[in-house]
């Protein structure tokens, strides 16, 4: 039986970027530096196939410090910590490597010099999310706002309209973070932002690309886990752009095909914390199905590294 055909759009840049590159690495070397078990506070990325794979290698996952033991490294996730937690890692005495993404603490120093200088700060980010409640325990409670939407902007309580500094959690959508910030910058005229976009370069090349393949698309599947917050907004961005089917599958195991019938285009993506393996299975389950005719679209070429702490570069 003949197969249908179907043109596969693979966006690039896709999948791991620089940070959670990083803090993988930076998980496998404290494991063969310290040896199992090593524990990590809270998921080093989030990618349900990631954190499975390092926990068969010897890492024990948690969400909180109080539940390691004092004697075993510790590792903090690429999201980032409130400042209490090395803190309180210090003061037990533990063994603790910080693999909270460069581009992360670069907005904690922001918020941080901000603060020096007098100024409250509004945090442009999702309530609840690890990297926004890492960036907000920089500072004492109350000197860091939390706005989600334009909405939230008119409502947002400050101390002096006059004193004020922005700063965005680096995974938001590049498009509806605008619109945040003009509403800002019309209510507080004189509020002072980043130096540089804190929306970090791969969020912003991942939806960069998604808007190049997704209106040429009849369906997008994005490749990430649901509590990746760069994955959901790549299937925002994909429905923003005119795609009318755009979905996150963690796997190619939840794939719907059913939603998939009738398709001659697709364009697939994976998250900032998705191996390549992910989005090779999906690739295989297309092949399985259809005569695929893969193209991939290019929109910018990266060559960021970052190094991991010196503490791991060290001989035990």
């Amino acid at each position: 039986m003949t197969k249908p055909a179907l043109t596969l759009f693979l966006a690039a840049p896709r999948g791991f970027c620089a940070g959670v590159d990083r803090a993988i690495k930076i998980v496998e070397m404290a494991l063969e530096k310290w040896g199992a078990p090593v524990y990590v506070r809270h998921e080093i990325v989030h990618n349900k196939f990631v954190v499975d794979g390092l926990r068969d290698k010897g890492a024990v996952f948690v969400e909180e410090l109080d539940e390691c033991p004092d004697d075993r490294p510790v590792i903090f996730s690429a999201h980032g910590v409130p400042k209490s937690v090395p803190e309180a890692a210090e003061t037990r005495q533990m063994v603790y490597v910080d693999a909270t993404c460069p581009l992360v603490s670069k907005v904690h120093i922001e918020a941080e010099r901000h603060a020096e200088s007098g100024l409250q700060i509004i945090m442009i980010g999702h309530k609840g999310h690890p990297e926004t409640i890492g960036t907000m325990g920089q500072l004492p409670a109350g000197e860091v706002l939390l706005v989600e939407t334009v909405a939230d902007v008119a409502t947002v309580d400050v101390r002096n309209p006059e004193r004020l500094a922005f700063v965005t959690q680096t995974t938001l959508s590049v498009d509806d973070t605008k619109d945040i910030v003009a509403a800002l910058q019309t209510r507080f005229p004189a509020i002072i932002g980043p130096h540089k976009e804190d929306i970090c370069y791969a969020t912003t090349n991942r939806q960069e690309a998604v808007k190049a393949v997704a209106p040429k698309s009849d369906a997008l599947l994005v490749v990430g886990a649901p509590n990746s917050s760069n994955s959901r907004r790549l299937v925002e961005v994909g429905a923003k752009a005119g795609c009318s089917y755009a979905q996150l599958v963690q796997r190619a195991d939840n794939i719907d095909w059913r939603a998939l019938e009738g398709i001659r285009t697709i364009a697939i993506t994976a998250g900032a914390s998705a191996p390549e393996l992910l989005v090779n299975e999906v690739i295989d389950a297309f092949r399985a199905r259809y005569d695929v005719t893969v193209e991939q679209v290019e929109t910018a070429v990266e060559r960021v590294e970052f190094k991991v702490p010196r503490v791991l570069r060290a001989p035990a």
